[in-house]
């Protein structure tokens, strides 16, 4: 086992145990995956209580280029200097209180429920090894930390008993909140166990994968899966909820927001309700296409006239530059997407519209406008790719220029490119796929969502998924399976992979919510949400791929997750039939720990509609769901 320091922190400063009066004795027995367990029996001495704080670090010697990972929660520099948002930084050196003001640090701390599997792992530098330590949640002390620090050329990785955050507690946006400690009194002679593992790490960043997934399968027996409701009822109900609440019929849109509670907004919801609609992501033809699938599967006309009405608006009017637009507003109409950059419209948003309108044209074929708009999109996004490959991030709504390059933004148009068929959109999407694949191979994707610029996101993970997967399948290239299995992976460090601990007083506490198979939405946005089920499909294409049932696994876990919370009546946790919510607040962040989001967005809705369709198409075929 690596050399493990234990510290003491009291009010007056660091100290060792028996300076600080306590006890510690450690046991350890090798784990099968090559790492340790670790049983810390640690005993109060004395006859007097006190406020302290037990940290079990390791170091990591010659980091002189450390590379760090908390799954969901932090990924190497985490946040890239020119970022517009701000959220925790790292940056070698950086140790003044106007640094940490600014979320700038050369060490953080975190609180274990901000985190999709409490761990850390810390890499020396590149084509070095590292160290990874883990724990659980909640201890015999309360809930835990991790975290970790970098002096000189020494990274190291911590856990705190329990947690103490810093050098500032981030709480969702650009205002530092005092560092937050759990407190715990000793009493005099307490004892109690605290557990943890030491995991020896590899040169290769993807190292985090086997001590991952052996996690997964030590806590996912304590978090059982609980869904409300069956797969098929999962459908009826969110279907109800697009149509009664997110489907205006004048133009034809999926509204994003719609609030739970009514009588406060009244049914026109303009208090509350957004009233616009992206092209794809937050609302748009993804879930229509979800809606479109689910009205003739059932044979509900309603349902499928909504769903074609909706892509019937959205393939109506397309940009000066030959794309989709980016966002439809009431009393404004059709603009540009979430971006700073003037007139940009984003690459993943208008990406994702043209993949998901190309299976609603596969699934009811003849609609023109459909056709137009596919060819359009795909046509002009590739004939601006670049020699080397990238596909570009943010597009101008008139001139189609390409306004930036930078990130990854553009590996959803792969999916698109691969299932529109021809040889050269194909050709198009293989160039892509090499350029993109630095990406991956680096641990490092970002750029997806609008709303978070150039910082890594659990999206990111999604829409390469997407991009490998509909390359295999097109292919057969063993090359794009590989990057599949390693972008899933990827993915799968947001997924929370235990149930966090929440008071019986609060909302998710009261219901009982499972969080295991919940995705962290990212370092920024430290909240749990459905979107992972956008590639329910791949995740379970890829296990079969690759005969590996773990992706299967994580992928119904996820499905059954957010078959909570879906109200299957009108006053359902303060909801109405068929609405679901965003956000569900599993930290402190944003909002108190324990609370819902008590707004029914069209996407989530829609994602859950669209896995639940993907999952009753393959028993459908035959195919293990």
């Amino acid at each position: 086992m690596s050399r493990l320091k234990i510290t003491v922190l009291t009010a007056q400063g660091p100290a060792s145990p028996v300076e600080a009066g306590f006890a510690v004795q450690l046991h350890s027995s090798a784990r099968s995956d090559g790492g340790t367990d670790v049983r810390a029996r640690v005993r109060r001495l004395g006859g007097t209580p006190a406020t302290t704080w037990l940290r079990f670090e390791v170091d990591v010697d010659g980091a002189d280029d450390p590379w760090w990972l908390i799954p969901g929660a932090f990924y190497g520099e985490n946040r890239p200097a020119g970022n517009d948002r701000v959220f925790p930084r790292f940056e070698k050196g950086a140790r003044s209180p106007a640094q940490a003001a600014g979320m700038v640090s050369d060490s953080w701390h975190f609180r274990a429920d901000r985190t999709a599997t409490p761990a850390v792992f810390a890499w020396a530098a590149p084509g070095r090894g590292g160290v990874a330590l883990a724990t659980r949640e909640t201890s015999p002390v309360g809930i835990a930390g991790v975290g970790f620090a970098h002096d000189g050329d020494v990274a190291t990785v911590a856990l705190t008993f329990p947690f103490r955050e810093g050098p500032i507690t981030y709480f969702g946006d650009g205002t530092p909140r005092p560092a937050e400690a759990a407190i715990h009194e000793w009493a005099p002679d307490a004892e109690v166990e605290l557990r943890f593992s030491v995991h020896p790490l590899s040169a290769d960043r993807h190292a985090y994968a086997p001590v991952l997934r052996a996690l997964h399968a030590e806590s996912a027996p304590t978090a059982p899966l609980r869904p409300w409701v069956d797969v098929a009822t999962a459908a009826d109900l969110t279907a109800e909820g697009l149509l009664r609440w997110h489907y205006d019929p004048d133009p034809g849109v999926l509204l994003e927001t719609v609030g739970f509670d009514r009588e406060v907004t009244g049914r026109d919801g303009h208090s509350v309700d957004r009233q616009a609609m992206h092209i794809g992501w937050v609302s748009g033809i993804p879930w229509a296409y979800a809606l479109l699938a689910h009205g003739l599967r059932t044979a509900s006309d309603d349902e499928a006239a909504a769903g074609r009405a909706v892509l019937d608006f959205c393939t109506a009017e397309l940009s000066p530059s030959g794309t989709f637009w980016g966002v439809w507003y009431r009393g404004a109409g059709w603009t540009q997407s979430w971006t700073p950059l003037k007139r940009g419209l984003h690459s993943r948003t208008l990406a994702e519209a043209t993949l998901f309108l190309i299976r609603a044209a596969r699934l009811e074929p003849g609609h023109a406008a459909w056709a137009a708009a596919i060819r359009s999109n795909l046509d002009v996004v590739a004939a601006r790719q670049r020699a080397d490959g990238n596909l570009g991030s943010v597009h101008h709504a008139e001139t189609g220029e390409v306004l930036s390059w930078v990130g990854a933004s553009g590996l959803t148009w792969i999916a698109a490119l691969v299932e529109a068929g021809g040889d050269r959109y194909l050709a198009a999407a293989e160039r892509a796929g090499e350029y993109y694949a630095s990406f991956v191979e680096a641990e490092y994707l970002c750029g997806a969502p609008e709303d978070v610029d150039l910082a890594p996101t659990s999206e990111d993970g999604y829409a390469a998924l997407l991009a490998y997967v509909a390359l295999h399948r097109a292919t057969g290239n063993p090359r794009w399976l590989d990057l599949a299995r390693r972008s899933a992976d990827w993915l799968l460090t947001f997924r929370y992979s235990y149930d966090v601990a929440f008071e019986s007083h609060t909302m998710l506490g009261r219901y009982d919510f499972g969080t295991r198979g919940a995705d962290q939405a990212s370092p920024s946005n430290q909240h749990l949400h459905a979107y992972g089920l956008v590639c329910t499909a791949e995740l379970l294409e890829l296990a079969d791929a690759t005969g590996d049932g773990h992706y299967r696994e994580r992928a119904e876990e996820t499905l059954a997750c957010f078959r909570q919370f879906v109200a299957r009546q009108d006053g359902d946790f303060n909801a109405y039939r068929g609405m679901v919510t965003e956000r569900y607040y599993q930290t402190s962040c944003f909002q108190p720990k324990g609370m819902l989001l008590t707004l029914s967005h069209a996407w989530s809705a829609g994602v859950l509609l669209l896995a639940c369709e993907q999952v009753l198409a393959r028993e459908a075929a035959g195919l293990p769901a």
